[in-house]
């Protein structure tokens, strides 16, 4: 029986009681002081080490039957287990903070990602201090912690230089952070922090730099550094790879270890994924392929160019993913140098949400086209067919192949009502505390059981009190039950499953589902109602895969499991249900907090950089204008006086060639230019964009004026203009354009403005308009658009 120390129930541990002083000198005290001791671990307390991949799915990798090489997920499988009824959530943040706090998503605030928090409880993308984190409970309990890579979790109206940040990973258990703050980053141009300072790598795409060797590398010196120091302190290590969400970025050589063999296509590839998957023995004998997706095209059913396309996205998807593995594999050869590995932890989640259909029918060169709508046209794509992957493109894979990665599911990413949105793979190796290395273990369980399962082999119990504030219920179950034993009972008996309107409930073997929106149609068809929706059921433990709809044959059944459904949901805090995805990202039409208030002129200062779009003026859907102040050197001045946005979407004002421009880029589709025949004479200038937004709806097009001391010197026109979201990885910055250049006008680094930029103002002209019924409607058309 695991024992507990009585007082680490109350974290931070509380002060002890001090010798009294009985002496005016130092040499007349008789009684010795005790030294201040920072709280000891439990002994033998092992090292725990989490490492999450990025949208996977279930047959992705090597390790469950997948055509993805990943030879450090193999060698921990070979000395671990692999479990292959392990659930996340069907999105990325809240599956990162039922992790991190064992507790269901919605119960701690995070019903979607954070940037489609809404104000509605469930949704609000705050975490409750009720609910502490394991790094946390881990750093109360004497552990060393640091996280790096992808951080997921905090409020992002949060994530500026000022602020607060008790909900950065810091504030949140961890000693060390390097990573970055969101749903993706470009890993050839990343934005990091270093804590909470804002960092750039210092090593380009063209010197060989890549984002998830930085990470291991981070990662790898850090634990040797805690080691030498702290020897007698376990560590808890939280690597996060931004891999492989999109973007796909990964160098060509990993690209090539793949070339042509994803040519026979999604459809055999599920075939030969289900043989090996019931070779190796992680589905039972009689698995069936679920149901292929409805309006989701089979692999002859392509064009020439689709299937050219679609292979050598699933090539770069999958040299993205071993890249990936390589480096979890270098950070376990780290641990085994330092003689680490027999008493650490190691828990690898191959997922954290089923793979990705949000790359639709074609896959695109651009994700964020897809979001808003926008269908690349295969024929223009396919002149780009060399740089996908490089630093030119920001690519997703079409659904087909997520449909395949998720083999032997139905669905995708975002379906939290089937196992495709909701079933990654596991893989627990701990060679001190798992008897049985290589085995699989069949029990149904939870990512919320991670934070119970990490407590109970250090010996550390669940606080009932963290920083003051009593806290909530754990309520995942430990798996350490599994651990000795293949044939133990299942512990976790009931789970509910709910994002973006699309739900499920699991009650001791069976399951009722039913799915409300498709993942690739990102701004769903109004007027649906969930009560419309129509449910499925299944019995898991006979029907691995959900393939056989039993609705019609148990009605009664399916009514019972309706019913929980409601009771799990009103006690988890998942009403009201919100199907919203892409209008969520926009503050104002989610209907959450602007940091920025009502406010309509925001002043920066020169060198002032990093703002996300949260954190700054909603430029979108509005008529507006930027007024700089500037100083022009005798030699005259060129770069970027402000820019919001990079290579994929975003606007910059600049100078080039001692002449003003303003520059649109709509989705790297169309660059619209406006800018002055006249050089700025040197000295201090005002110079002013004035954008004339046409009204009547988002992502129409303004006519843009730039005025200089007060003189209009250039007017032009943006046709078209990014109605939700420039970006989730670049930022506005005050005289440079960090990360990915908005214009090619300018030089992609070095771009600094090479006068004095005294301020930048920007204002706004009233609130961003409603949408009207025909202009979603419009929204909702798949229209291919050239590149």
């Amino acid at each position: 029986m695991t024992r507990f120390h009585a007082g680490r129930h109350v974290l931070p541990e509380p002060d002890r009681a001090q010798v009294v002083t009985t002496a005016l000198g130092v040499e007349s005290q008789t009684a010795a002081f005790d030294p201040v001791r920072p709280t000891a671990p439990p002994d033998g307390a092992p090292n725990v080490v989490i490492v999450v991949m990025d949208d996977l799915g279930f047959g992705t990798s090597s390790a469950f039957g997948g055509p993805c090489a990943m030879p450090a997920a193999d060698a921990l499988a070979r000395g671990g287990l692999r479990y292959s009824r392990f659930h996340v959530t069907a999105l990325c943040s809240p599956t990162r903070q039922a992790l991190m706090t064992g507790r269901n998503h919605h119960s701690v605030g995070m019903g979607g990602t954070t940037e489609m928090a809404t104000s509605a409880p469930g949704y609000n993308g705050f975490r409750p201090r009720s609910a502490a984190t394991l790094a946390q409970i881990l750093q109360g309990n004497g552990y060393s912690t640091a996280a790096f890579g992808k951080w997921h979790q905090t409020p992002p109206r949060e994530i500026s230089a000022v602020g607060p940040f008790d909900r950065w990973p810091t504030g949140e258990g961890f000693d060390t952070f390097y990573g970055f703050m969101g749903a993706e980053m470009n890993h050839w141009h990343p934005l990091l922090y270093d804590g909470t300072t804002p960092v750039e790598p210092t090593r380009r795409p063209e010197d060989g730099y890549h984002l998830s060797e930085d990470l291991a590398d981070r990662a790898i010196d850090w634990v040797r550094t805690q080691r030498t120091l702290t020897p007698d302190r376990p560590f808890f290590t939280y690597l996060a790879f931004g891999a492989s969400h999109a973007p796909l970025h990964v160098a060509p050589e990993w690209q090539e270890k793949y070339r042509g063999r994803f040519d026979h296509g999604w459809d055999e590839q599920r075939a030969r994924t289900l043989a090996q998957q019931k070779q190796i023995g992680v589905v039972p004998a009689d698995t069936e392929l679920a149901r292929w997706a409805d309006n989701v095209p089979h692999w002859d059913e392509l064009s020439e160019t689709q299937r050219r396309l679609a292979s050598r996205f699933m090539e770069t998807f999958a040299g993205f993913t071993e890249h990936a593995d390589h480096q979890v594999g270098r950070f376990v050869a780290a641990l085994e140098e330092l003689g680490e590995l027999d008493n650490t932890l190691f828990i690898y989640l191959l997922g954290d949400n089923g793979a990705s259909g949000e790359g639709g029918i074609e896959g695109t060169t651009v994700e964020h086209r897809l979001g808003h709508g926008i269908v690349d046209d295969p024929e223009a794509m396919l002149a780009d067919l060399d740089r996908i992957g490089g630093p030119e493109t920001y690519p997703i894979a079409p659904v087909g192949w997520a449909l395949a990665l998720n083999t032997p599911f139905q669905w995708t990413k975002q379906v939290a009502s089937h196992f495709g949105g909701t079933r990654d793979g596991l893989i627990v190796h701990w060679p001190a505390g798992v008897p049985d290395g290589g085995a699989v273990r069949h029990q149904f369980h939870h990512v919320i059981d991670i934070l119970p399962t990490v407590l109970d082999c250090a010996g550390i119990p669940q606080p009932t009190t963290v920083a003051g504030v009593d806290q909530q219920p754990v309520e995942g179950t430990s798996m350490r039950y599994t651990f000795a034993d293949a044939d133990a009972a299942d512990r976790r008996r009931t789970q509910y499953f709910e994002m973006c309107g699309n739900r499920g409930i699991y009650h001791e073997g069976w399951m009722a589902v039913t799915r409300h929106g498709i993942p690739w149609e990102m701004i769903p068809e109004g007027g649906r109602s969930f009560s419309d929706d129509v449910w499925e059921l299944y019995h898991v433990d006979t029907d691995f895969s959900q393939a056989h709809d039993l609705a019609g044959d148990h009605p009664e059944r399916l009514r019972e499991l309706q019913d929980l459904f409601l009771i799990e949901a009103a006690k988890y805090n998942v009403f009201p249900l919100d199907p919203r995805v892409t209008e969520r990202e926009n503050p104002t039409l989610a209907g959450r907090i602007d940091l920025l208030g009502d406010r309509q002129s925001v002043t920066y200062r020169g060198g002032m950089r990093r703002f996300t779009e949260e954190t700054t003026p909603n430029v979108k859907n509005r008529s507006h204008s930027i007024t700089a102040d500037v100083e022009i050197p005798p030699t005259g001045a060129g770069g970027v006086i402000v820019a919001q946005g990079g290579r994929f979407g975003g606007w910059s004002l600049y100078c080039a060639e001692g002449r003003v421009r303003y520059a649109y880029n709509y989705f790297d589709l169309v660059h619209f230019i406006v800018g002055s025949d006249d050089e700025l004479s040197p000295g201090r200038h005002e110079v002013r964009m004035e954008f004339h937004y046409d009204g009547g709806g988002h992502g129409l097009g303004g006519d843009v004026a730039l005025v200089v001391d007060g003189t209009k010197v250039a007017d032009g026109r943006v046709e078209q203009t990014i109605p939700y979201y420039f970006s989730f990885d670049e930022t506005l910055d005050v005289g440079v354009d960090l990360g990915t250049p908005v214009s090619e006008d300018y030089p992609a680094v070095d771009n600094a403005f090479t006068g004095t930029v005294h301020t930048v103002r920007i204002d706004l002209d009233g609130p961003t308009p409603p949408s009207s019924p025909a202009e979603e409607a419009q929204r909702r058309q798949r229209v291919y658009v050239s590149q």
